[in-house]
């Protein structure tokens, strides 16, 4: 069982150092603006060679299941991009949000739309990193907020090889309780990837996606615990508090997980 940190992207492999980290998350490109495919790194053998694990996370603005054409087609090609960069890397996976329709379109096209992503993807032999749909907070039109949704999400693209991210936040604010989360979870998905441990600054269904340290804000730090020994997957604190802060929360899930 690994556990890492999100990081600055500069240096990755000396902020896991820094935080005693199994594992990293880091971003390749401007997650709020950068529409642009991303550029080769210098330290890709470096990332590749370490026995740190590395994990992308894409950008935000990637929106594969929205109906507004600027968007979504661009989302295909910057995901498929994003894949190739990070595979360029010897990531483990690649992180992206499961999207949202605009208020007043059907859902139902948001699922299939993300369906269409994954078998245009395939045309061209898919993608090249393993591709981790993350639950999110907010939003009544979100395709993976309540998991009645996350289930006919799935029920569109189980066909393919695609994994989940389980974000502890943004379950929790997005309604969902985490007692008996992951038994939920794997009905629906079947796996699950990775683990984003993070403590909540927002209430239980307030929709806020505001991260807090482990043993701060909403969240008992030992549901957290507990979600990451049921799932038995790869944790990634996306905590505040820079390496102090993430620092601590690591440290405190490896002694409650006994590792």
């Amino acid at each position: 069982m690994r556990i890492g940190a999100h990081v600055d992207a500069t240096n990755p492999l000396d902020e896991a150092a820094l935080r005693k980290a199994d594992a990293v998350q880091f971003f390749l490109a401007d997650p709020q603006k950068d529409w642009k495919a991303p550029r080769p790194r210098p330290d890709a053998a470096l990332l590749r060679a370490s026995d740190v694990d590395i994990y992308i996370h894409a950008p935000y603005v990637i929106n594969l299941a929205t109906t507004n054409n600027r968007i979504r087609i661009p989302s295909r090609k910057l995901l498929l991009g994003h894949a190739s960069a990070a595979a360029a890397l010897g990531a483990k996976g690649l992180v992206v949000h499961g999207g949202h329709v605009n208020a007043g379109d059907d859902l139902a096209v948001g699922f299939d739309n993300w369906r269409k992503a994954f078998a245009q993807a395939a045309e061209v032999g898919g993608y090249a990193t393993p591709i981790l749909i993350e639950n999110t907070a907010g939003g009544d039109n979100a395709c993976a907020r309540r998991f009645d949704n996350l289930a006919r999400l799935w029920d569109a693209i189980g066909e393919y090889d695609v994994g989940f991210c389980l974000d502890t936040c943004h379950a929790y604010a997005g309604g969902e309780e985490l007692l008996g989360i992951v038994d939920r979870v794997m009905a629906i998905t079947g796996r699950i990837d990775l683990i984003h441990a993070n403590g909540s600054k927002g209430g239980f269904n307030s929709g806020q996606d505001r991260h807090d340290n482990l043993g701060s804000g909403a969240i008992d730090p030992e549901l957290v615990v507990e979600v990451i020994r049921a799932a038995g997957a790869p944790a990634i604190v996306e905590t505040p508090g820079g390496v102090d802060g993430q620092a601590a929360d690591i440290a405190y899930l490896r002694d409650r997980l006994g590792r």
